[in-house]
């Protein structure tokens, strides 16, 4: 079998190497495959639209593939430059290269007539092709801009997208800058600009966000007496690697599951825990420009955290409470989380703009809200206009007359159309408190076992199982292709027969010996959904996956703290939905044995926003 691969990213390049590597797990023949990535160095968005100080906003522990872990030595969030070193090592150490076309672009994919795909590619200004049996799209969510249309935005003197920038120097000197969207990287650019020497930094947002730590916090205990913020050992744990996974996503009834009470308990967990430590529910210290009232509380919507919350200070300077109420004095003398000095800068929040005129002065629209009345009557003429906007998913290489899907019409898992499982669209998805690599590493393991081994996969991947991990999003939203990490990495792991049972995971413990028959059934239980715990058996099952559980990945569980991590994330959840599962198998099983045909009860939830983050415009 012939595989192409379009796309030198993290998708592409595990994508890449589950193939060439699945006659030594998969008892197939080996596969011809060819990856085509038309810059000239893999790393995709990592290379050719980082910027100044960019770091991930997902943890290495998360992030970094299964078998092949980061250095020890790495902090939890790795920089963009330190991520592509990694990438290239991971090339490495697989004998990936000889398999991949740098420098070479793809112009066009078409079907053939008896089947399998024409690949027809540039390199060095000449076109060539490649049959091949399969296609796997891998050319990422990040590449075209997208630009809403701003009326008069032409009388603005400098304006880009995002991927263009590089570096503070382009924000100039004494430069009013306004950052259209509120997402990570609007996030990012404004407090990049806040931190440079501009006059004024101006970010505008649709309908709200929701700043989140990238790290559990640590607030300080009864501040009154003077106790103030202790320097740390240890830094604490990433919060995309702090939630368990048992009673969360293993060994949760389907009732369960289907039900949306695991999002409530977390969205008042995360509401209690915001407005214990900062006052407000906004975000982390936020107290503007939270979601707006109606869609947070919709059963209808799902958002996103945004991590980048190095701008939230600077957010919220104008508008945190000058004077202390009453309960709030109380609040912060028992437990609070001092806030950052900005000192004297701000960034000024702004509801999206309805046009320029013809002047250069921009124009807001009214959005009911504080940050509205506070700018209405400010006369702001920005310098320099960034669009923080995202990207459009394209496909302009997919030959039109050859009815070939496209990401969104992928249907099976969101990685290929039930007609055509010849074309998959790897990495094509935008996790809540996640990562994309992961979970594309995930979506290659299926996609390959489904195309050469598809008796491994042990039961039929009906649309019924899915449900239960996307994202909900307003009809006119940008994004419809959200997914929350752990339930659609566990379902993957479902699908593949890989996610492994508390008595298996206990026996391999045991022969693995020593500190690892405890470790190995901790890790698994308390620890994320990590890829390499979907290593210890299934198709893919590979011998180092136990040791990366319990040395790297231990070390992690280990380092929560005791409330705000074993307690709150493990514990509590654990002692709450364990029985609740347990109830739901009771009565299912009475109910069969006695009506033969179980019919759930009537669950009254709804769709909650709290634990899954932040709207990006």
């Amino acid at each position: 079998m012939r595989v192409a691969v379009v796309g030198a990213g993290p998708s592409g390049l595990v994508t890449l190497k589950y193939l060439v590597t699945a006659h030594k797990f998969l008892g197939c023949k080996p596969i011809e495959a060819r990856l085509f990535e038309s810059e000239g160095q893999i790393g995709g968005t990592f290379v050719a639209r980082v910027y100044e100080d960019a770091e991930l906003v997902s943890s290495k522990q998360l992030t970094t593939f299964s078998d092949w872990r980061p250095r020890d030595d790495d902090p939890d969030f790795l920089s963009a430059e330190r991520y592509v070193e990694y990438l290239n090592d991971y090339c490495t150490h697989f004998d990936l290269w000889k398999h991949i076309n740098l420098s070479t672009k793809v112009v066009s994919v078409s079907r053939q007539a008896g089947g399998g795909h024409t690949v027809v590619y540039q390199k060095e200004g000449s076109n060539s092709s490649w049959e091949c049996d399969a296609i796997a799209v891998c050319s990422g969510l990040h590449v075209v801009p997208n630009i809403p249309e701003i009326p008069g935005v032409e009388k603005v003197p400098v304006t880009f997208h995002s991927s263009q920038f590089k570096k503070r120097a382009d924000f100039g000197v004494d430069k009013t800058v306004v950052v259209l969207g509120s997402g990570e990287t609007g996030a990012d650019l404004a407090y990049l600009a806040v931190t440079s020497p501009t006059k004024q930094v101006v970010l505008c947002h649709r309908k709200g966000f929701h700043f989140a730590p990238k790290r559990n916090p640590t607030p300080v205990i009864l501040p009154i007496l003077g106790r103030k913020p202790k320097p740390r050992k240890t830094l604490p744990v990433p919060v995309d690697s702090s939630r368990a996974s048992l009673f969360d996503t293993a060994y949760v009834h389907p009732w369960l599951r289907k039900s949306n009470l695991l999002w409530t308990y977390y969205n008042w967990y995360v509401r209690a825990i915001l407005w214990t430590t900062t006052g407000t529910t906004h975000g982390l210290d936020q107290w503007v420009g939270g979601i707006t009232p109606g869609l947070e509380d919709s059963d209808k919507t799902t958002v996103f955290f945004n991590k980048s919350n190095k701008a939230g200070p600077y957010v919220s300077a104008p508008y945190r409470p000058k004077t202390k109420s009453l309960l709030e004095t109380f609040r912060s003398a028992i437990i609070a989380i001092p806030p950052v000095d900005t000192h004297g800068r701000q960034i000024d929040l702004a509801p999206w703009p309805t046009h320029v005129d013809s002047s250069g002065v921009i124009h807001f629209r009214d959005n009911g809200r504080e940050e509205y009345a506070r700018m209405k009557d400010s006369r702001i003429k920005p310098d320099i206009l960034v669009f923080a906007t995202g990207y459009k998913q394209v496909f302009p290489f997919l030959d039109a007359s050859s009815s070939y899907p496209t990401a969104s019409d992928a249907n099976v898992r969101s990685v290929w159309h039930r007609s055509d499982p010849t074309v998959s669209f790897i990495g094509f998805l935008r996790p809540s408190l996640g990562a994309i690599p992961p979970l594309s590493e995930m979506q290659a393991q299926l996609w390959v076992t489904h195309l050469v081994a598809p008796h491994l996969i042990p039961r039929p991947l009906v649309p019924d199982d899915e449900p239960h991990y996307r994202l909900l999003h307003p009809p006119e939203s940008r994004v419809q292709y959200g997914v929350d990490h752990e339930t659609y990495a566990y379902q993957l792991a479902l699908d593949l027969d890989a996610a492994p049972g508390i008595l298996e995971v206990l026996g391999v413990g045991l022969q693995m010996g020593g500190r690892s028959i405890y470790r190995l059934p901790l890790t698994w239980a308390l620890g994320a959904n990590f890829n390499a715990k979907f290593r210890l058996r299934g198709p893919w099952r590979w011998d180092g996956a136990g040791r990366v559980m319990t040395e790297e990945l231990w070390q992690t569980v280990a380092r929560r703290g005791w409330f705000f991590g074993h307690f709150s994330l493990s514990a509590l959840p654990m002692m709450i939905f364990g029985p609740i599962s347990l109830l739901f198998w009771i009565y299912a099983t009475l109910y069969e044995l006695f009506f033969g045909a179980v019919e759930p009860p009537k669950v009254k939830t709804k769709m909650v926003n709290g634990v899954n983050g932040v709207h990006q415009d």
